[in-house]
């Protein structure tokens, strides 16, 4: 494994790592490097075992974080605990701490689960510091740095756009959706569903999540080597206070895909393969269906045959033009829904798809990703003079190493527990939305680990 990370810590401390991701082996590894002894905790032991292989100074151990008295024994062993676990469970994982008066560590966004916690948190003097992967947390790093020199300097923030996107590298991206899944088929799917909101020109619009990707367009980063569409996603509109930019009147944070992505996405959801209805001739058999039985069954067509499927998929769904329309079903046979392959039955059309997706869209060994970060800065300086500024980030994995989407989550995340160990964070429920916080951090991130966001004026 390559080795990327810094100069070990003499600092004996003991850290509880929760979850099984594929974020987990950078932060491990970087903690052990830098000197701390890590307890790697997932919900069976051989994943945690699998984890900790090779690795010195640490410790796999199988755990329920639902079972309170044994996450508290756990947490009561060390400084502090790291949760990359799925956010929902997080609340179990502060409660435990503020019962055992541990500090946190998170990648996720902070939940009002979260915030009903904090007066315990403040009252229990433990640090619970959220926020810190790449999106977010290298994005409020650099967004928060640019609004505060601006605002310094007298000037306004009229507009913010950022967007972001975890994509396999151009040459490994050669699949109808130019995606490929280095996590759950299912979470990138069900995402696409989440109603976005932002601001722009001063007003507030909503867009439905079945209307997403109607929403997508080609996005310029001014890296031409990129045909990227963009679309919004989650809830914008937090950020003219998070962010402190009250004078913003244009703020979209979202996600990029390659072109042709929304269209087949479009598709897919107009012919009901997104449903998380279940199917009895979807349910699980030692005899399942063919593909393109099954989607005989999801169209209701008239039969299993090209031809009358093509049909079927051209009732439920309006092609732009004749090519889209070639471009689309040729996507839709190479996934195979045309097929005679026997399908891996999930119960409902979305799961029993996402089976397929994560077998035919994985990472092969020497295929690397990608991902590229940028936010748009419309200035309006004090003298009334106008910018255009851009932040980007691009960065590719290391098919002998880590993914870049592991590394920029993992090692942010690694750095901000260091801090916290050594007592550079104050006390309380914690994201990087102030330049205290966002300084040290994006400072260490690009000196020691020369991971930085590269400024330009473009306008």
């Amino acid at each position: 494994m390559q080795k990327i990370f810094g100069n070990k810590s003499t600092t004996p401390k003991k850290a509880l790592l929760l979850g099984a991701g594929f974020v987990v082996k950078p932060t491990l590894t970087f903690l052990i490097e830098n000197g701390v002894e890590v307890t790697v905790a997932c919900r069976t032991l051989e994943s945690a075992q699998k984890l900790c292989k090779d690795v010195k100074n640490t410790k796999a151990i199988s755990l329920d974080v639902e079972n309170e008295e044994a996450l508290d024994a756990e947490i009561g062993k060390v400084d502090v605990a790291i949760s990359l676990i799925p956010y929902t469970f997080h609340p179990l994982v502060i409660k435990s701490a503020i019962r055992k008066k541990v500090d946190v560590v998170t990648t996720s966004y902070t939940s009002p689960a979260m915030v009903e916690l904090e007066k315990d948190i403040q009252e229990a003097g433990i640090t619970v510091m959220n926020e810190i992967g790449l999106d977010p947390g290298i994005d409020h790093l650099y967004a928060v740095k640019t609004i505060d020199e601006v605002h310094k300097a007298g000037g306004k923030i009229k507009s913010f756009l950022s967007y972001c996107g975890g994509l396999p590298a151009p040459e490994a991206s050669a699949n109808p959706l130019g995606y490929k899944f280095s996590w759950s088929a299912r979470g990138m799917l069900l995402a696409l569903g989440n109603t976005a909101r932002f601001l722009k020109d001063g007003k507030t619009e909503e867009i439905p999540g079945h209307d997403l990707m109607s929403v997508a367009k080609p996005y310029s980063t001014g890296y031409t080597g990129f045909a990227f569409v963009a679309y919004p996603n989650r809830d914008s509109t937090p950020f003219k206070e998070k962010y402190s930019i009250p004078e913003a009147s244009t703020i979209i944070r979202g996600t990029l895909r390659y072109a042709g992505f929304p269209e087949m996405i479009r598709c897919v959801v107009d012919l009901g393969f997104l449903s998380q209805e279940t199917q009895d001739f979807l349910k699980p058999s030692s005899n399942p269906l063919t593909w393109k039985e099954a989607t005989a069954k999801i169209l209701k067509s008239t039969s299993s045959s090209e031809q009358d499927l093509t049909w079927a998929i051209s009732s439920k769904h309006s092609f732009a033009n004749t090519e889209e329309k070639n471009r689309i079903i040729a996507g839709l046979r190479w996934i195979g829904l045309f097929s005679s392959d026997p399908i891996i039955p999930r119960s409902t059309p979305l799961d029993t798809l996402c089976a397929t997706l994560e077998k035919k869209m994985a990472y092969e060994d020497e295929e690397r990703d990608l991902v590229f970060l940028q936010h748009k800065f419309e200035i309006e300086h004090a003298d009334g003079k106008k910018e255009t500024r851009t932040s980007t980030l691009c960065e590719y994995g290391d098919p002998k190493g880590y993914s870049a989407m592991a590394k920029l989550v993992g090692i942010p995340c690694g750095v901000a527990v260091m801090q916290v160990l050594a007592g550079k964070m104050e006390k309380g429920l914690l994201a990087p939305y102030t330049p205290e916080i966002c300084d040290p951090l994006r400072n260490e991130l690009r000196e020691k680990y020369g991971i930085d966001m590269v400024e330009q004026t473009v306008a």
